[in-house]
């Protein structure tokens, strides 16, 4: 029954995750074009802010994954030990340590190469960060808080951001439903993911629009 229910498929989460993907594709593809839907009939016809809202919602599909990530992880824990009381800690931590760890290191080994050998897209500008600096973020899951002190990471190492957070959860949200009342916990939880992600958004297109202007200043 076990190995049954972890291959069986589930429609609905697939198509969340379908839809996931195609929002953080959109959101890419926003970041150099701003709203790549706006030229097209869809920009005819849809309100600018509807345009807006599917071109930079790459944030929130992401923590999709995170909550589809968390629900399977459970469900898969519910299915070996009955019950979450008596989750063996040590196995599971092991078991994401084999499964995340050995591609990191590999990912940042390939990103530490190309850094070094200043391809663009990869190594950090000169009095912003160094090599050092997001190798170290990386491996100790800090990445988001150091591109929040230092600014944006090259495109290459951007993408870490994301595991940073799942890791950070991984460690402290288990010290969090320890420590907090329910009710408090799910209030904190809703307040910080939603002032995160739009910290981020804001963030981001007030880079847009800065250099917009400044497109627009030098024509």
């Amino acid at each position: 029954m076990t190995v049954a229910h972890q291959t069986s498929r589930n429609f609905g989460i697939d198509c969340m995750r379908g839809l996931a993907i195609l929002l953080v594709i959109v959101h890419h593809l926003a970041l150099p074009f701003r709203l790549p839907l706006g030229p097209s009939l869809a920009g005819d016809w849809l309100p600018a802010r509807l345009l807006d809202a599917i071109s930079f919602n790459g944030y929130e599909a992401v923590f999709i994954f995170f909550v589809i990530s968390g629900f399977l992880i459970t469900t898969r824990i519910a299915g070996q030990d009955g019950d979450l009381k008596r989750v063996d800690l040590r196995r599971f931590y092991a078991a994401r340590a084999a499964r995340i760890l050995p591609l990191l290191g590999l990912v940042l080994a390939l990103l530490t190469a190309l850094a070094l050998m200043g391809v663009p897209g990869f190594a950090p500008e000169p009095g912003q960060q160094s090599v050092g600096g997001l190798l170290g973020a990386a491996l100790t899951f800090t990445f988001n808080w150091y591109e929040g002190r230092t600014g944006w990471a090259p495109a290459g190492w951007d993408v870490l951001w994301s595991l940073s957070i799942e890791e950070v959860f991984y460690l402290g949200f288990p010290l969090l439903c320890l420590a907090l009342p329910r009710r408090l916990l799910v209030g904190s939880l809703l307040v910080l993911g939603w002032r995160a992600g739009h910290t981020r958004i804001d963030a981001e297109q007030s880079a847009l629009r800065a250099a917009q202007e400044n497109a627009t200043t030098n024509q």
